[in-house]
């Protein structure tokens, strides 16, 4: 009946805001997060209506966009800025400029008039348009904080936090943000946007352009470019490189950074990985703490070699198809001790790193053989004969061990 007639039940739609501190020691409001509780039975019908809509919106939307979409995930963004910026790299006189934007409360600053408009425009339905304005708007909202409540607040825009749908219509939304310039890409996850501009003979005019239609288009989709938290990273390894001059949006000045924290991974203005790798390994390490009093109560050798599979493990193989290639001897060794301490720890064999990462290369390399909407589909072109993967060329190791000429290797065995 909802479906049909397009209207949510108000009770369905209610929302209670908790605060959640983002560390350890909250000393302001900035410092909470707002968690949002919403109805049990809304969150499951919200996984119908997305699946729904999954089915209907075209394979070839925004194929740079990562997030929420199937066969897709943060590695796969990762190698793809990755892929871009080494290929590029490998040119003489070249340089790449990634700039990691950041929104204010993107969620909240969704215009539902807007995102109907285009989700008509995507081909979803009337009805189906007109119920999801309708789970948009004149939601009730309050905020609790410990044993008080707030009064009740109706709101009419964003996308609800804390809702299941909000993430899809939020990709939905922003689907028409793509690079107008060849020498420019535009990753999306979600609401992570990174620009890498390719820059040859100093020629920095498209990548300037792309940023300030970047900026124009938030201006007239109603997103708030939060500039003192967007960063910008050059790689230059040219020896007579010149200064960059930064880049300006709405009158402030970029900071420029030589790392930044991408999508989980440690990424430098050099493309090594050492600052990672510690980072990970140190991780880890705190980790087998629990793995060495979980010994002590006595839990035997099989749940704890699982324990390490979920937990110290997972930390150390992150995304690990997109950096480890490139990774020194050093930085393999220094991973590779946290697996031997655990090893002492629980007196059990564990996995190899360098063998995690073959198997998970050639795992991740076979699905996007098998999917063509993949965006890496087409970087896996076969030779005339049909039973090996053309190889790329390449003028620096950096680029010979990056993840696609890396799988393209193991397919080819």
């Amino acid at each position: 009946m909802s479906l049909i007639e397009s209207v949510i039940p108000t009770c369905f739609k209610q929302t209670t805001m908790a605060p959640v501190p983002k560390n350890t020691k909250a000393t302001c409001l900035n410092d909470y997060r707002p968690g949002a509780l919403t109805s049990v039975a809304m969150k499951c019908f919200e996984r119908l209506v997305m699946a729904h809509i999954n089915t209907i919106i075209p394979e070839t939307l925004d194929p740079l966009q990562f997030a929420y979409r199937p066969n897709r995930s943060t590695d796969d963004a990762i190698s793809i800025a990755l892929h871009t910026a080494l290929s590029h790299l490998d040119k003489r006189n070249t340089y790449v400029r990634m700039l990691f934007i950041d929104y204010s409360s993107a969620f909240n600053t969704i215009v539902p008039s807007k995102l109907i408009t285009k989700l008509r425009i995507l081909g979803l339905n009337t009805s189906l348009c007109n119920w999801i304005l309708d789970f948009l708007t004149h939601r009730p909202q309050v905020v609790r904080v410990g044993s008080n409540t707030s009064a009740m607040l109706l709101l009419n825009t964003r996308a609800p936090q804390g809702c299941v749908l909000s993430p899809l219509l939020y990709c939905l939304f922003t689907h028409d943000c793509m690079a107008k310039h060849d020498s420019n890409t535009i990753i999306n996850f979600a609401d992570n946007t990174t620009v890498v501009g390719l820059i040859t003979d100093n020629d920095e005019t498209a990548y300037r352009e792309e940023v300030r239609d970047l900026a124009r288009w938030c201006q007239n989709n109603n997103l708030s470019l939060n500039v003192t938290k967007t960063k910008e990273m050059i790689v230059d390894y040219r020896k007579r490189s010149t200064e960059h001059i930064p880049i300006v949006i709405d009158g402030a000045v970029v900071e420029q950074v030589e790392s930044f924290k991408f999508l989980g991974v440690h990424i430098t203005n050099n493309l090594e990985w050492s600052k990672h790798t510690k980072t990970v390994a140190k991780r880890a390490r705190q980790s087998l703490f629990l793995l060495r009093k979980s010994k002590r109560f006595g839990i035997g050798p099989q749940i704890l070699k699982r324990f390490y599979g979920c937990n110290i493990e997972s930390i150390l193989t992150r995304c690990i198809t997109a950096w480890y290639g490139n990774c020194s001897a050093s930085n393999h060794k220094e991973l590779q001790r946290v697996v031997r301490t655990a090893q002492y720890i629980t007196g059990a064999k564990m996995p190899v790193i360098q063998d995690l990462y073959t198997r998970r290369c050639q795992k991740k390399a076979l699905k996007m053989v098998k999917y063509p909407s993949h965006p890496s589909h087409r970087l896996f072109s076969l030779l005339p004969h049909g039973k090996r993967y053309r190889s790329a060329k390449s003028r620096t190791k950096r680029r010979l061990n990056s993840f696609y000429p890396q799988a393209k290797r193991l397919l080819n065995r």
